[in-house]
């Protein structure tokens, strides 16, 4: 089965010097965990619900916020990315993504095209779904 049978299609993207408050509200409101980092069009990297907690105060709506705390919503993406992610072309197969998320630890996989432009992300619920969907009947 190729990985484009399985992947979510058109991966939300945001730019190297967004701030991390556009990533916030991005979480916030939608239903995944991770954001492809592009410049040109081309994957740079990629930036997890995780990497943000770990960049924003704790301190944020609580009582306690203060200016610096606000402040770590003024980072951008490029400072807390993770840079030359781990990807799958557009041709790779399931099995090829199943070894990849065995070799490396990583919770989901950008696909790329030849351009190394994002067409997709994966992840390991992706091939789970995958797997225990019956198989089609034979025509």
């Amino acid at each position: 089965m190729k990985i484009t049978e399985i992947m979510s299609s058109h991966p939300v993207t945001v730019l190297l010097d967004d701030k991390l408050l556009l990533v916030k509200e991005l979480f916030n409101n939608c239903k995944f965990s991770h954001l492809l980092a592009v410049e040109d069009g081309s994957l740079i990297g990629i930036v997890s619900d995780g990497d943000l907690f770990k960049a924003l105060s704790p301190n944020l709506g609580t009582a306690n916020e203060n200016v610096k705390d606000a402040a770590t919503l003024n980072k951008r993406v490029h400072q807390i990315m993770s840079r030359h992610p781990v990807v799958l072309h557009e041709d790779a197969s399931v099995n090829d993504a199943i070894d990849l998320f065995n070799r490396h630890k990583i919770s989901c996989i950008p696909v790329v095209n030849a351009a190394n432009k994002p067409v997709g992300i994966v992840s390991w619920r992706d091939i789970l779904k995958s797997l225990s969907r019956p198989d089609p009947l034979p025509k």
